[in-house]
């Protein structure tokens, strides 16, 4: 059992399945399907609660009865909440827009940074997992790097994320044009980077290191509901690596982990997951 700490966002999402793909203009009829947990934190830190690791949350809810709500449910999946910090005013839903093939469009609400603790030396870890932004994190992040395994997700804003593992979608880099995948991850997590991974949804995922790249291939599933899928695949590939296992194999752990993501209309890991890690752990 390793000691993981998730600096992400746990986030309430709003759920309106569409009748139709969104288009410009359009007029489209919805049902809304009601609240949920969800975020980052919830979805990768769940499945790795789930694995037998102990999970803690250093992120932020409001204080009102719907941040009280989040932080009930998370600590009913097993994440350990102390760290969670109550800003001022209202906790902000996402709405979530669920086309009829699985895809969402993500409406995200404008609030505040995240308040970082000054240093992270107090709290004993195995792994650092980032998947949000924040001012100081990357001084935080350098200063865990000697004592635990650090993995995050590449910020939208591009800041620097010193890191072991770099993960990111084909669609968000994408956006960036990059030449030489292996010197931009070098660029945003440091010299520290032992593999930039880019997952690529139904074509897998290809890994970028230092001497060579390779890819992995996708789980094929039946696609209900992406949202989260990208999250469960940081955790098996998290706990793959906590295990020791090579950075391949530990790629096809994270693809077998979204596979159930997929399969589930719910952002957080599916029981299907559950149940797989107790077979598989005996």
């Amino acid at each position: 059992m390793a000691r993981i700490l998730t600096i992400a966002n746990l986030n309430c999402d709003h759920i309106l399945r569409l009748s139709r793909p969104l288009t410009t203009g359009a007029r489209i009829h919805y049902e809304d399907l009601g609240k949920r947990i969800g975020g980052g934190a919830a979805n990768t830190g769940t499945a790795l609660a789930w694995a037998g690791h102990q999970v803690a949350l250093l992120s932020q809810v409001g204080s009102d009865d719907l941040g009280d709500w989040l932080l009930q449910q998370a600590e009913k999946l097993g994440l350990d909440c102390q760290q969670v910090h109550r800003h001022p005013g209202p906790t902000q839903a996402l709405q979530l827009l669920m086309e009829p093939d699985g895809e969402r469009t993500i409406l995200r609400p404008n609030r505040p940074r995240l308040l970082l603790p000054a240093s992270l030396s107090h709290q004993p870890m195995d792994a650092l997992y980032v998947n949000l932004t924040a001012e100081g994190l990357p001084q935080l992040m350098q200063s865990v790097l000697p004592q635990a395994t650090v993995i995050a997700q590449l910020p939208k804003d591009l800041s620097r994320r010193p890191c072991h593992y770099l993960i990111t979608s084909v669609d968000d880099l994408g956006q960036h044009h990059i030449d030489d995948p292996w010197l931009f991850g070098q660029q945003i997590a440091g010299s520290s980077l032992q593999a930039f991974i880019v997952t690529q949804g139904e074509n897998g995922a290809i890994a970028y290191t230092q001497d060579r790249s390779f890819s992995v291939a996708a789980v094929a599933t039946e696609v209900i509901d992406t949202t989260g899928a990208g999250d469960a695949y940081a955790a098996g590939l998290i706990d793959g690596l906590l295990q020791q296992q090579d950075l391949q194999h530990a790629m096809e752990q994270g693809a077998r982990w979204a596979s159930f993501a997929l399969q589930s209309a719910s952002s957080i890991p599916s029981e299907k997951l559950r149940s797989f890690l107790k077979h598989t752990q005996g």
